[in-house]
């Protein structure tokens, strides 16, 4: 046989494929922005020519990019660019250091209001409640709003309601609300994206948007992530996404917001393989860090509830009903798409299992992939429930390594902590899941994703549930073959076959052969995007 032409790119040595009829090979090709080989040495040394560039990867390993099936991008843009400043537990632990970044930012900003993210008093421990009349006395005469950690909270002062033209008489968006006192007067907080996206969308600098998507998606590649969903989209974006679309270095899967209109501009024929829309997004609670998930036990009475505004034998509450759910998922799913359910609390999923069962038996369809978000408290038989739907979990494990000690100590006891985020439960069905992120809520770090999944080490460094641990092997699927699932994508991403794009993450040693709680330590060397190198360490 003739040589094949000559590669692009040739790669030398451990390549983890995530492909079950050839798992591991020494070598790959690209060409073209394609994967075109895939074997030992002396199967892919016929595809290097005299400009073929060669990477002898030494004692690293090469993967699939990996892909975050349950992010943010569009807004992390926005709350990591300089205009909201990031006061996450991530970056700032220390309470009195987070003071001084609110009254830093109002002097600083003035009449232009000051604006921050990442407030979360079970990480940051004394801070002060956030009332009407503290936001009022740190910021007089300007704007301040400060958004919870989890994003389905903030806090803003009167200046603000008053810019925003907030007052008593405005009624609460669909699935969300605004906090009133005993006499109806706004008090200040806003709780779910309807109302709390609202507080921050003067800040966006619309010209200067681009440059912040850029540096969004080199965050994602500095992480190994080649692929990103947005699952809080918005039409907004659209023409800044297109302006952009030959620039950007993460391939995105958007899915729309479901709004009170129940509307959509796009068909499931739209976009491409770098920007495609594939499915909607709802919601049934909220987050677990403010006390709005939909639960069938109580939250415990601790000092950590208490401050975080729980009342004592609370369990929670869903954000929407069974009936508006069913109403959102029939104006949707009969016209062909995806639908992806946040969902924390056990009450909550099954509500949404209902609601999914019913979709089924009236509009039936082979390869749904209906999604699960989340899914904190999901119980073993709701797993097997969903499974035998079709229904597959994206599982948000990174919370065990913020808030693990949290959640036994704080919020539910041992019992519920142990099988928060049951990965090992969801896999032994049989289940295809993916591991991500939530970014902003905790930064892109697919790394430590597999290191939780593997390990489930809180933060003291107990174990939360052992049986609930899967193994390193199943964690990568996880973030990268089966997210890519996720996002009708497989056929193009997520594993490391002949045809498929060549998304690649160069790491500094083969996860599978590390101990795994290093496994978050190692270094991302290189990633590609279809063969292009998007970020070099």
């Amino acid at each position: 046989m003739p040589n094949p032409a000559p590669a692009d790119l040739v790669v030398y040595g451990t390549v983890l494929t995530v492909d079950d009829s050839r798992p591991t090979a020494e070598a790959l090709a690209v060409t073209g922005g394609r994967i075109a080989a895939v074997g030992s040495r002396s199967d892919v040394a016929p595809h290097v020519g005299p400009d073929t560039e060669v990477v002898e990867l030494g004692d690293g390993c090469v993967l699939p990019g990996f892909v975050e099936a349950h992010g943010h991008p569009l807004m992390e843009a926005i709350v990591l660019a300089d205009r909201i400043v990031d006061i996450r537990p991530v970056t700032m632990r220390g309470v009195d250091e987070v003071l001084a970044a609110i009254a830093g930012e109002v002097a600083k900003r003035g009449s232009d209001g000051a604006y921050l993210n990442g407030w979360d008093p079970l990480l940051q421990e004394g801070l002060p409640e956030p009332t009407l009349a503290w936001l009022d006395a740190q910021a007089p005469d300007t704007t301040l709003v400060i958004i919870h950690n989890s994003g389905h909270k903030a806090y803003f002062n009167s200046t603000a309601a008053r810019s925003l033209g907030l007052d008593r008489d405005t009624p609460d968006p669909k699935g969300a609300s605004y906090g009133r006192d005993a006499d109806g007067e706004l008090d200040g907080t806003a709780v779910e994206s309807a109302a709390v996206f609202s507080l921050i969308g003067g800040v966006t600098d619309v010209a200067g948007y681009p440059a912040m998507l850029l540096a969004e998606t080199a965050r994602l590649n500095r992480a190994g992530l080649t692929t990103c969903s947005e699952m809080a989209f918005d039409p907004m974006f659209r023409p800044a996404l297109d302006a952009l679309r030959g620039d950007l270095t993460v391939r995105l899967r958007t899915y729309e917001m479901s709004t009170a209109a129940m509307t959509t501009t796009e068909t499931l024929d739209n976009g491409d393989d770098v920007v495609r829309q594939v499915g909607i997004k709802i919601w049934v609670d909220g987050s677990p860090w403010i006390g709005n998930i939909d639960l069938s036990f109580p939250y415990l009475d601790t000092d950590a509830t208490r401050a975080i505004g729980v009342t004592p034998g609370s369990c929670g509450c869903a954000n929407y009903t069974r009936e508006q759910l069913t109403e959102i998922v029939a104006a949707y799913f009969p016209l062909g798409w995806q639908m992806a359910c946040h969902v924390q609390g056990d009450n909550g999923v099954d509500t949404i299992l209902d609601v999914y069962e019913q979709a089924l038996r009236e509009h039936p369809r082979d390869d749904h992939r209906l999604r699960l978000e989340h899914v904190g408290a999901i119980t073993d038989e709701q797993l097997r429930r969903a499974h035998d739907m079709g229904v597959t979990c994206s599982i948000f494990v990174d919370q065990i390594h913020y808030w693990g000690d949290v959640l036994v100590d704080g919020l539910f006891g041992p019992e519920h902590a142990n099988r928060w985020m049951p990965c090992g439960s969801a896999v032994a069905t049989g289940m295809r899941i993916s591991l991500h992120n939530d970014p902003p809520v905790t930064p892109e770090e697919p790394l430590r994703n597999i290191a939780v999944a593997v390990t489930r080490t809180a933060p003291s460094g107990r174990v939360l549930g052992p049986e609930q641990r899967i193994t390193v092997d199943q964690a990568i699927r996880a973030q990268t073959l089966d997210a890519a699932w996720q996002l009708f994508s497989d056929d193009v991403i997520g594993s490391l076959e002949v045809g498929k794009y060549a998304d690649l993450v160069v790491l500094s040693a083969d996860p599978r052969e590390v101990p795994p709680e290093t496994i978050a330590d190692l270094d991302v060397r290189a990633t590609y995007l279809a063969g292009r190198r998007v970020h070099s360490a």
